[in-house]
Parts: C-alpha cells; structure tokens; sequence
C-alpha cells in the first residue's frame, strides 16, 4: 500500500520506519532532513495520491497547518490517522472539515515514548469510524502493537490527555510520599519495596478500580473510610513533625472528612471518589459482566 508520513521527529521516524519494515510504500516529509529518509518537498506532496496518511507532529497548530495542505491534495474517500496528541475540540472541528471534502480523520494519539515507537511496543487509542479501523488494522499493528479502538472522533484524544494527566498527578503524588518517607528515616529503595509490595501493589494500581470505584460497590469494604481517615491523619501528623509539606496528602484527607459527613465511615473508602464525580455530575459506573470482560483481554 503506498501511504505518507508527516512528521519524523523523535516519535515519528522510527513510527515510520516501522511501517516501512512492513512492506508499504512509504512516502515522507519532515521539515528538516533526517537519516534514512528521501523527503519530499511539502506535506501536502508526499500525501498526495495516497489513500492512507499518518501524521506524527508536536501540537494543535502543527496538526491544523498540515491539515489546510491535505485538504487541497487527498482525493475522497482518502483516511488520516493523526497520531500527534491534540485539543479535542480541535479534533472534531478539523474532523468536520475533512468531512466536507471527503476526506476521513480518525485521532490515533500513541503512548510509550520513543523507545516503544522504535521497538513497535505502543499503545494506539483510535477515535473515529469504527470500519476504518477495522480496515487499516494490520497497518496499524505496524506502528504499536497494542492499538485500542476507543470510540467517535476525538474520545481517543480525550483518553490519551485522561491518561497523561493520571500519570503526572500520581507521580507527583508518590514523589510526596517518597519524600515522607525517606525524610522520616526509610532508605529510598526499601521505602520503594515495602510500598510495591503492600496491599494496593498486589494488583495493578488501575484494576482496582474495577473492584469498587466503577462497578460503585463500597460494601463490604476491603479497607474502611474509618481506617483509611485515621492511617490518614496518622501520616499528616508524621509529616508534620519531620517539616514535610504534604498538599496532595491533605486534598485526599479532605475528600475523607466529607466521606464521613456524609455517613459513609463504615464503607470502603474509595467511596469518598465518588464525590468528584457529584461535583463534576457525572455518573462513572460500569456494569459487572463489562467490566469482567475488559479485565480478561
């Protein structure tokens, strides 16, 4: 198949040279040269007559200007997985755009860092027309080898930032913790053991979620509010005492106070999730037999 690739930076030269190895008829541009790659000229050149595009560029306004120059070049019927991590709205604005002139856009943003795009070890979240996925399937293997499909246009974007943000906040969260540990006596690297290999680190720390906070089943507790508020105020007063600073430590023990206010101290404590979900009002539940399911693949 004879396809283009926009943007060979750090992610997307060895993304493309992936395909490339697969056997496709790659055609490349980038705006400055990079090893191993005959260029061509413009974006808008190197997609023109291909029926499949991939973009791999650094943001919203680097997606949009490629964007304008594949308007005037794919023929109907053409497809573009944009692999770059982008605006939502954006996505759907120039979604509604390609529409116009034929033209599918399916967001595809990727996750796991260049060593996973040269190995092909990448997870691929895909938004978009459900039968173009299916379609170009075996070349998106060729890319990552864990591709998702996740819903309509823009829900794979949303993941991806969802997903992102998840990370940074419990890194920062655990440097926190790191923190007061290491300053209350533990060496680092113990610290780090006994942690791993406490209750929460028997399972991975998202499928947790699927054993209380989604299925919404607090009772029986596993671990009581009752219990998690008092270890709670029990590691403040500990941080207190060795001088340190412990923000996100204090925001998860508010959440707890107003779990117990609201009757709840009995239930386990990932009960008091559920008050962001009041404030934000949505309802962030899933059936037993879904869950189960997701949890098997």
């Amino acid at each position: 198949m004879k396809l283009a690739f926009i943007g060979l930076g750090a992610m997307g030269r060895h993304m493309a040279a992936n395909v490339r190895k697969a056997g496709h008829e790659l055609r490349a541009f980038d705006i400055r040269p990079v090893d191993g790659f005959s260029l061509f000229p413009s974006a808008g050149e190197a997609a023109s007559g291909c029926e499949l595009v991939f973009t791999s560029v650094p943001g919203p306004d680097d997606v949009d200007k490629v964007g304008a120059e594949l308007k005037g070049v794919l023929a109907r019927g053409a497809v573009w997985f944009d692999l770059s991590t982008n605006s939502p709205s954006r996505v759907r604005r120039l979604h509604k755009e390609m529409q116009e002139k034929g033209i599918h856009l399916l967001d595809a943003p990727v996750s796991g860092g260049t060593t996973g795009a040269q190995s092909g070890k990448l997870a691929i979240w895909i938004g978009g027309e459900r039968a173009l996925y299916d379609k170009y399937l075996p070349v998106i293997r060729a890319i990552g080898d864990q591709p998702f499909y996740v819903g309509p246009i823009g829900s794979a974007t949303v993941a991806k930032l969802a997903h992102n943000i998840a990370s940074f906040t419990i890194h920062a969260a655990m440097a926190e913790i790191f923190s007061l540990g290491v300053k209350a006596g533990v060496e680092p690297l113990a610290l780090f053991r006994a942690i791993r290999q406490g209750a929460s680190g028997r399972k991975r720390t998202f499928d947790r979620l699927a054993e209380y906070y989604l299925p919404g089943k607090f009772d029986p507790s596993s671990f009581s509010l009752r219990l998690a508020h008092k270890d709670a105020v029990l590691a403040l007063e500990l941080a207190k005492e060795v001088g340190v600073p412990m923000q996100f430590s204090e925001l998860a023990l508010r959440e707890l106070d107003r779990g117990i206010e609201r009757g709840w101290i009995e239930r386990d404590f990932r009960v008091a999730m559920t008050l962001q979900d009041e404030r934000a009002g949505v309802n962030v539940r899933v059936p037993g037999e879904a869950l189960k399911k997701a949890l098997e693949e």
